[in-house]
């Protein structure tokens, strides 16, 4: 199935799920293995490092990954597995290695899984060191950077096996469906209407008249007639579409205001949006238009409560810990818990942040007000109408038969009165009447028990 919009797109399949699970392993263990380390490490002594001109003279990389103030006896390296305690100072020290550390051999202690920081000097961190636990402190920054690392690269693989290549193929699929079912548009002319503008372009203006033709019509205002009415002139589609005209600037500034008008802007955006996920399904390049048309009318519709509610949780999740750290209970020389919560809760913000960035804003008030006014004063002008044929009934009805009526009920009358048969039976109708109810007067009724 192509992204077209016709027939139907499948679901994402295992593949899909499998490879994009592998992408996230694979990428998520080189940024926590090679990324996190040297980032922190720039980070850190860049804010921390010796401010005396003579202890910055001395700051050395002693070995991969471990920065310190050497002494005299340091010759440019030290090999790995020999003591560092002759060599380096104790006041400032960053070791982001794997290398296990000890107090009689090093100058100072640390695990293998652990990252040392320490800055006894002005502007540094105390006398303690700082104790980094990367395992904790930073694998869900990594699992965040790798997913996002990984959801970016299925964006140029074929749909068949990347995630996302398949879900922006649906969304198109899906849109295009939503727009025929809010337009009443045939599959022809959506496929128009969200055309590419360089393959609208090369069409031929007898091409796409009569679809066109159709759109023009469905989203009229008013007829003819009623433009007559009240005073105005109708333009007619002739008018504007000749031969010559320009297509993509004909959709864009003549049918596509028609149909905000007479729709909604929701419908106008939904096919600007899917022209650009076709544009993206021809140009992987342009992978921020598909990344749009997904976001924008499926992600956001569909998980914007799910992640504000995330964010949430994450935000509680960080209170807790830092609640818990204002207790005394997690040490301020190990903040690795603490950099974990800020992680989560940090990438669930932007995660909000970013869905925000492609969520559809609401109708302005005052547009709303002007097409309830608009509404309005189309109900008034048809009310007013009616009222005036109403008034012209009446006038009919009362002024000019009036003589009519009058001679009609007069000529019933005189038929009724010249039959002899129907005055016999309306006065022996009304003797008849005077007899029961003299003799009613006369004869009263006895209660019962008497």
């Amino acid at each position: 199935m192509s992204a077209n919009g016709h027939g139907s797109v499948p679901k994402a399949g295992m593949q899909h799920f499998l490879l994009l699970i592998a992408l996230i392993a694979v990428f998520s263990f080189g940024i926590y293995q090679f990324v996190i380390p040297r980032v922190v490490q720039s980070a850190v002594i860049t804010l921390f490092k010796p401010h005396d001109e003579k202890d910055m003279a001395s700051f050395k990389e002693v070995q991969p990954m471990l920065h310190a103030v050497v002494t005299d006896k340091f010759q440019g390296s030290v090999p790995s597995g020999t003591g560092l305690k002759p060599f380096i100072k104790t006041d400032y020290i960053f070791d982001f290695g794997s290398e296990l550390r000890s107090e009689k051999n090093d100058g100072y202690s640390k695990g293998a899984g652990e990252w040392v920081v320490k800055a006894n000097g002005e502007g540094g961190l105390g006398e303690s060191a700082i104790i980094l636990e990367p395992v904790l402190g930073f694998t869900v920054l990594s699992m965040v950077l790798g997913f996002a690392v990984a959801i970016f690269v299925t964006f140029f693989m074929p749909g068949t096996i990347g995630y996302m290549a398949q879900k922006v193929e649906r969304e198109i699929h899906h849109t295009k469906a939503k727009i025929r079912l809010q337009t009443g548009f045939s599959d022809e002319i959506v496929d128009l209407l969200t055309m590419p503008d360089d393959e609208l372009a090369n069409l031929e203006a007898h091409q796409v008249r009569s679809a066109f033709k159709f759109v023009w019509d469905r989203t009229a205002q008013e007829d003819e007639d009623t433009a007559r009415t009240h005073g105005r002139r109708l333009v007619r589609y002739e008018e504007v579409f000749t031969n010559d005209v320009n297509l993509v600037e004909f959709r864009m500034e003549v049918l596509y205001i028609r149909i905000q008008e007479f729709f909604s802007d929701f419908v106008v955006k939904e096919m600007e949006d899917t022209t650009k996920g076709l544009q993206w399904s021809r140009n992987r390049l342009k992978f921020l238009n598909g990344l749009r048309l997904y976001m924008a009318h499926h992600f956001t519709e569909k998980y914007s409560n799910n992640v504000t509610g995330l964010a949430y949780f994450g935000a509680a999740i960080l209170i807790v810990i830092i609640g818990i750290r204002g207790l005394k209970f997690i040490p301020a020389t190990k903040p690795s818990l603490i950099l974990a919560a800020i992680s989560l809760e940090g990438s669930l913000l932007a995660l909000l942040a970013f869905g925000l960035v492609y969520t559809e804003e609401e109708e302005r008030m005052d547009k709303l007000m002007k097409k309830m006014e608009d509404a309005n004063k189309n109900q008034l002008e048809t009310m007013k109408d009616v009222a005036e044929d109403m008034h012209s009934v009446s006038d009919a009805l009362v002024g000019e038969t009036s003589e009519l009526i009058k001679k009609k009920v007069e000529a019933a009358i005189a038929e009724a009165l010249s039959s002899d048969d129907n005055v016999k039976r309306v006065v022996s109708d009304k003797v008849a009447e005077k007899i029961v109810i003299a003799m009613q007067n006369a004869f009263p009724s006895r209660p019962p028990n008497q």
